[in-house]
């Protein structure tokens, strides 16, 4: 694995591990230890690898797992931000690495190929004293995708013989995400980032089905708000949502929860 040159021009430093419990785990204990970034942490292999809520991440040899330690940011509350930062970084250094493939977003954090699960974003923050830290994860099915799952999964594998390594995807995350940062600007430039997000957005115009956590809610995907919050018009009116599962595949109409 390497850096791209534009994150290496930057000063952005990697860290390269073969095996690891979860990459966002080693950044936090780097954290702890004074570690402030900009880092990538990237693992051959996670033993203990997941998701968001804690679920399980599924992690074989020869796909991507990776962690980005940013503090870069004045405060706590734009942190969220970054979700949609990496998702804009996402799909740049797919279409760069895989070509114009069908690559779309899936609110809040996920990326889809030919419409099955091709990837996650977990955003987490630590309390870095005066200064916010935020560990980006991001993992993406390269050479393998999980089975036996409530929804379809895809492998970039799956493209053909031209699929990209992880070694290609990431080299281009790493330049595409100081690209994607450098128009975020600490906030300022959200709005071009939520434009973008929205270009790459699964379901726009469409009735789609989100799981909460006490009801299951069906709408029209609207947009997403200045905070980036899924805006759905239902029967009932206008329906702003700050957290929740966009339900794809099986469990879409069966309501089950990843």
């Amino acid at each position: 694995m390497q850096l791209g040159l534009i994150a290496r021009a930057q000063g952005v430093r990697l860290l390269r591990l073969d095996e690891v419990d979860s990459t966002n785990d080693e950044a936090r204990r780097l954290i702890e230890t004074g570690e402030r970034g900009p880092l990538w942490i990237v693992a051959a292999r996670q033993t203990k690898g997941r998701g968001r809520l804690g679920r399980e991440w599924i992690s074989p040899a020869g796909n991507l797992y990776a962690s980005f330690v940013f503090a870069d940011f004045p405060q706590t509350r734009l942190a969220p931000q970054l979700g949609f930062v990496t998702g804009v970084a996402a799909m740049r250094a797919l279409r760069a690495s895989a070509g114009q493939g069908n690559f779309k977003l899936k609110w809040p954090n996920d990326m889809l190929f030919d419409g099955a699960k091709l990837g996650g974003i977990l955003l987490e923050g630590v309390n870095g004293g005066a200064t916010p830290v935020a560990i980006i994860g991001i993992g993406m099915n390269i050479a393998h995708a999980p089975a036996d799952l409530p929804y379809p999964a895809r492998a970039l594998s799956e493209s053909g013989a031209g699929a990209p390594t992880a070694e290609s995807v990431f080299s281009h995350l790493t330049d595409a995400l100081c690209e994607a940062l450098d128009l975020w600007r600490a906030g300022e430039g959200f709005a071009a980032i939520r434009d973008e997000w929205l270009r790459n957005a699964q379901g726009i115009g469409e009735t789609i089905r989100v799981a909460l956590s006490g009801e299951t809610v069906d709408g029209v995907f609207d947009t997403i708000d200045a905070c980036g919050r899924l805006v759905l018009e239902t029967s009932g009116g206008p329906r702003v949502i700050d957290a929740g599962d966009v339900l794809v595949g099986p469990r879409a109409t069966t309501g089950a929860r990843a």
